[in-house]
């Protein structure tokens, strides 16, 4: 099949590369081969594609990523570091999900709705953003085209499936302790987060930000190309399972009016405009889970500021917020014949 290609998911036990192979199957992504690696503990495991139950291969050489033309990384930053630069080298484009590159100045950063051109200028490695970044930046975005966008106030309401599988099982364990009048244990949260809510467990910097706030404030700057935004973040973990939410005010140079911003936004790529005020009825993340599409609404006008708007959002953090937007990434790659066409002698270390 020579439009087919070789494909390795880096991290396919996990939540999100769990998710990765199924939207490879779904989509009808063009695979000849695909592996499936994982850290050695999950080796030995196999996961369905297209009616066969493929092995999990431990990462232990270089010789794995041998011939391999796509990996879709998902396996957190400490591996995507060790091993995306050896892949590339074996002549691999390398999708990375983790934070490792994303703020890399040679690496594109790339939400595919918004700055999908970006792809056309990597170097092996394309980076994916945080989830929260995607989810707000699939909305953001045709809202800025029509009317330039100076300041943006985001606060975030991120389920447990941001922290992983682990995280998700733990919540479930949790409500049931609480339910059965026992104490909640935690191990992947620093806090119980059944029937609570904490502020995110990122490290704080030394103006008070985490790590996850300043992930959209710096990732949003780099994927719009402009460093002159101004964009404050408060994220909060929710004792949702799945989908994240997110309350955005925005301040634009000149004023949108909520009837144009839902017009915008109707034909937007990627977004369902999801409102009903008789019904008080706006985007949940239960109806987001699942869904490729970021769900929009309560579009309102900022009573506080003439050029202000309020939306609200809910989108799959797993899904739209993770393995979709590298199934999308690569999609694009393939679409515009670039999975092969490395930029010669340049590496991304």
């Amino acid at each position: 099949m020579s439009n087919s290609y070789s494909v390795a998911i880096l991290g396919a036990t996990g939540a999100v590369g769990r998710e990765i192979l199924e939207l490879l199957e779904s989509r009808n992504f063009p695979v000849s081969d695909l592996k499936l690696l994982a850290s050695e503990r999950s080796a030995g495991q196999t996961l369905p594609f297209r009616g066969e139950n493929l092995p999990v291969e431990a990462v232990k050489s270089e010789a794995i990523f041998k011939n391999v033309d796509l990996v879709l990384a998902s396996a957190g930053s400490s591996t995507s570091k060790t091993w995306a630069p050896i892949a590339v080298e074996k002549g691999a484009v390398v999708i990375d999900n983790s934070s490792a590159f994303r703020m890399h100045p040679e690496v594109p950063l790339v939400v595919p709705e918004v700055n999908g051109e970006a792809v056309a200028n990597h170097k092996g490695i394309i980076a994916n953003p945080n989830c929260t970044t995607i989810l707000m930046t699939v909305a953001v975005w045709p809202l800025h085209q029509a009317q330039p966008v100076k300041r943006i106030v985001a606060a975030t309401y991120q389920s447990a499936s941001g922290a992983g599988a682990k995280a998700m099982a733990e919540l479930k364990a949790q409500a049931r302790e609480i339910l059965e009048g026992k104490q909640p244990t935690s191990q992947v949260f620093p806090y119980p987060l059944a029937f609570n809510l904490f502020p995110h467990n990122s490290p704080l910097n030394d103006w008070g930000y985490c790590e996850e706030e300043m992930k959209m404030v710096n990732e949003t700057r780099k994927i719009f190309d402009n460093q002159q935004i101004r964009i404050t973040a408060t994220c909060v973990r929710v004792p949702v399972l799945r989908a994240h939410s997110e309350a955005i005010n925005l301040e634009f140079e000149n004023p949108l009016s909520p009837e144009e911003a839902k017009e915008i936004l109707q034909k937007a790529p990627g977004i369902k405009l999801v409102e009903d005020w008789q019904k008080n009825y706006f985007p949940m993340p239960v109806e987001a889970t699942g869904k490729d599409e970021v769900l929009v609404g309560r579009i309102r006008q900022d009573i506080s500021h003439p050029c202000g708007l309020e939306l609200w959002l809910c989108g799959d953090q797993i899904r739209k917020g993770a393995a979709l937007n590298a199934v999308q990434i690569a999609e694009l790659l393939v679409e515009k014949g670039l999975l092969k066409k490395l930029a010669v002698g340049t590496k991304v270390n």
